[in-house]
């Protein structure tokens, strides 16, 4: 009794480190309390970004307007190229700050970090340009139905000019992440969760002097949100409380350093990207069905990043420390990681399988009252969920391909996955074999599964081991 008292404490401890973050070197404390003290905050922080994905919609549908509940649905399909820009930018800082740190080198870490963040401005400036002249015929290519533009397109119009504030806020935790720093990462997205919550239901319903915004209120409240999390990271940064600092000796443009997080993050971008587009085209397959069909998915997607997101927490501590390791000159230590990472996720993933396969009902209930969206929610969230397994084995396999560096064989998976297999298979199921929505949703899984597997052997082969960066 005495000894089980004594672990518990012990844990208890190391999860309060975790939470609170601490300088470790990742390469020689025991590999169980490096996934540990990485994992828990990578989780805590996942778990809120995903709370963005759910937060919004939650309210959103309280207005039940199927096409409120649409243009977000919409809008989120074309912001997930952002996101792929943002989080491939963002892989390839992680890689490249874990070797660099693994090295020892935090003026390299420091140097790298502030080049990929002049990227990432880059980026957000073309994307908010664009949207904010275009938002409404990109929504019309989209296939969003002329009463949605006419009353629900200013959400798109504000999470297009906004970019900024989640390119940035994934940029810099993914710095963070690279450098061990992953208690920092997870406070930013808490406090910016923190003013969502309280910001959404007040501007979609008004508050006071605040009137009713309706759907463009969600927008202005998640932006301030994630703005506000992006000042908190800056803060850290600026200030030299973290491995990686931002001073007046780094701010030069450093083209050499740009080229090689350009080169590192190609192979992220395109494999994110080629995801991102797949969705996109999914989405396009599901208007074909009505508004309802595309709010009922849309509201599905919302409950799979809520779960899959604390999933990359995992998968991102895999990442890192296959990327610190390989700067110590440890491979077989990186790779001992990722498979422990991988077989805790797979356990976890397949509790949350069973739960959306018993209880999809009420789950889409918490979200509309509307029975057709209900009916197209819960067949989504139940056939793709069929391959979390996969999905949560696979996840951390990847990962650790890109946190070696290695971008490329990444992206060659999920070109034959998504492009070759997925979408061409999704509409024969759906055009073809007259299958309906359920035809994009068995697509989903089949999909995911394959490259999962195909992700898992090509790990097992080594190559990645001899990446350079």
């Amino acid at each position: 009794m005495k000894a089980a008292f004594t672990k518990t404490a012990s844990l208890f401890c190391l999860f309060k480190e975790a939470l609170r973050g601490s300088e470790e070197d990742f390469t020689e404390v025991s590999i169980n309390k490096a996934i540990f003290l990485l994992a828990i905050p990578m989780i805590v922080e996942m778990g809120m970004e995903s709370i963005f994905a759910v937060v919004d919609i939650f309210f959103v549908s309280m207005l039940n307007d199927s096409n409120a509940v649409a243009a977000v649905g919409y809008t989120e399909s074309v912001l997930s190229i952002l996101y792929s820009l943002a989080m491939g930018l963002g892989m390839g800082a992680t890689a490249i700050v874990a070797r660099r740190v693994g090295e020892h080198d935090k003026v390299g870490a420091s140097s790298a970090a502030v080049q990929a963040l002049y990227l990432g401005f880059g980026v957000s400036f073309i994307i908010s340009m664009i949207g904010m002249f275009f938002y409404k015929d990109i929504l019309l290519l989209m296939g969003a139905s002329h009463d949605v533009i006419s009353s629900s397109s200013s959400y798109a119009f504000w999470m297009f000019t906004g970019n900024y504030t989640v390119t940035f806020l994934f940029l810099i935790n993914a710095i963070f992440r690279g450098a061990g720093n992953a208690a920092i990462a997870m406070k930013a997205l808490m406090l910016a969760n923190i003013l969502n919550i309280i910001l959404d239901p007040i501007f979609i319903f008004g508050w006071g002097p605040i009137p009713a915004m309706g759907v463009e209120g969600a927008a202005i409240a998640t932006n301030i949100g994630r703005g506000t999390g992006v000042l908190f990271q800056l803060y850290f940064l600026l200030n030299g409380r973290s491995i990686i600092k931002i001073g007046w000796n780094n701010l030069a443009i450093k083209s050499s350093i740009i080229f090689n997080v350009i080169k590192v993050s190609g192979g992220s971008i395109l494999q994110f990207i080629i995801g991102s587009a797949s969705w996109i085209f999914l989405m396009k397959l599901m208007s074909f069905f009505g508004e309802d069909a595309v709010a009922g998915y849309t509201i599905a997607i919302r409950v799979f990043i809520f779960t899959l997101l604390p999933s990359w927490g995992l998968a991102n501590a895999g990442a890192t420390l296959v990327g610190q390791n390989l700067g110590a000159l440890r491979p077989d230590r990186a790779e001992t990681s990722v498979w422990r990472a991988a077989y805790i996720n797979a356990f976890v993933m397949a509790f949350v399988m069973i739960l959306f396969l018993t209880i999809a009902p009420q789950i889409i209930g918490l979200f509309t009252n509307q029975p057709d969206v209900m009916k197209y929610g819960v067949q989504a969230l139940r056939y793709v969920s069929l391959g979390y397994i996969f999905y949560g084995y696979g996840m951390v396999v990847v990962q650790g391909l890109n946190g070696a560096g290695d971008t490329y064989t990444p992206t060659i998976l999920n070109i034959f996955g998504f492009w070759i297999f997925q979408i061409p298979f999704a509409y024969m199921a759906v055009n073809l074999l007259n299958w309906g929505p359920k035809g994009v949703f068995i697509a989903i899984v089949l999909a995911e599964t394959f490259m999962a597997i195909a992700g898992i052997i090509i790990f097992r082969r080594g190559k990645w081991k001899t990446v350079k960066i």
